[in-house]
């Protein structure tokens, strides 16, 4: 069955109105008789593009399930509510504005990715043990209170993860054979998913391939399977192809940069046109925890006829990646 279209122009009623009320609260209002009338048109459509460029999000002006959780995650300040590691993980930007204060004063809160998960846990408790604070994991009024009288959170320093994550890089093996891998597929890729699998397992690596539609479970999965790197893929009708890694405010995956410019480069020379990896929040990038890129390939026709040139030159990519993974990007 096909996926129901997500509501985008010409959508009237609640729900748009709830869309108006929601990008008003984040300084993307939409102006015009729209709002009065509960319309999705130009101004709603141009204000949202707006917001998903800002959030990194896919710029196609429809309110699908990635743009909605967003809106929401975009309403939360710090300090707004009590925050703290719960089942499912609480998200949101007030979740990021701890991380990247933990991180600026010291204490590693993991990725800046919004998600309260082990790590903020584990960095919150030593920052509260740390100032005199009880100890309970929860950020609440006298946690925030405690993180705003020792300095103003800064996103122009390298947070303690992305240092990390670069010296882990750089002291990992280059060998291929037994790296733990996840290459999962969404849309119309399977073919091209199962060859990029077969070709990496021939090479010696330890590969699990990912078909579920659902993001949050592919990269749950690629979490659980303890993966040294993700890398999904999916065809669309566009003109060029895409690579996105994972990027937010404050934030970026070392790894994933230096992997999506090695595909990049790697599509380019299958024959395919490419624009310039791009550091994106999709959910996919968002929630594997390890480096992560996603391949938008395009447009299909030429996919197709190029998907053993395709399959070779990722595969050649992720074993250069592999061998030298902190390379600084060409």
């Amino acid at each position: 069955m096909a996926e129901p279209t997500p509501p985008g122009p010409g959508t009237s009623g609640d729900i748009v109105r709830d869309l108006h009320r929601r990008l008003d609260a984040v300084s993307f209002p939409v102006t015009g008789p729209e709002v009065s009338e509960g319309l999705f048109g130009d101004h709603t459509t141009a204000s949202l593009i707006r917001f998903q460029a800002e959030r990194g999000l896919n710029e196609h002006g429809l309110l699908d399930e990635a743009t909605s959780a967003a809106l929401v995650e975009a309403g939360h300040h710090l300090g707004d509510r009590h925050v703290y590691l719960h089942s499912p993980m609480q998200r949101g930007d007030d979740i990021a504005d701890l991380q990247l204060r933990l991180g600026s004063l010291g204490f590693d809160a993991g990725r800046i990715d919004g998600i309260f998960g082990p790590d903020t846990t584990r960095a919150l408790l030593d920052f509260q043990r740390n100032t005199g604070l009880v100890p309970d994991g929860i950020a609440g009024p006298s946690t925030v209170r405690g993180l705003r009288n020792l300095g103003c959170r800064s996103a122009d320093s390298t947070p303690v993860a992305q240092v990390r994550e670069l010296e882990k890089l750089r002291n990992s093996g280059p060998e291929l054979a037994g790296r733990r891998m996840a290459i999962g597929q969404f849309g119309s890729s399977a073919v091209l998913t199962t060859a990029l699998a077969r070709s990496l397992r021939n090479r010696g690596a330890n590969v699990v391939a990912l078909d579920h539609p659902d993001d949050s479970i592919q990269a749950d999965t690629a979490n659980q399977f303890d993966a040294e790197l993700y890398l999904g893929l999916r065809i669309e009708n566009h003109p060029r192809c895409r690579v996105a890694y994972f990027e937010t405010e404050g934030f970026r995956s070392e790894g994933g940069l230096r992997l999506a410019h090695r595909c990049a480069t790697a599509l380019a020379g299958a024959g395919l046109d490419v624009v310039t990896a791009q550091g994106m929040r999709l959910p996919i990038l968002r929630g594997t925890r390890m480096p992560a890129v996603l391949c938008s390939l395009a447009p299909p026709a030429a996919v197709v006829q190029a998907t053993a040139e395709v399959t070779e030159a990722l595969a050649d990519a992720v074993g250069a990646w592999v061998a030298d993974p902190a390379a600084d990007p060409a």
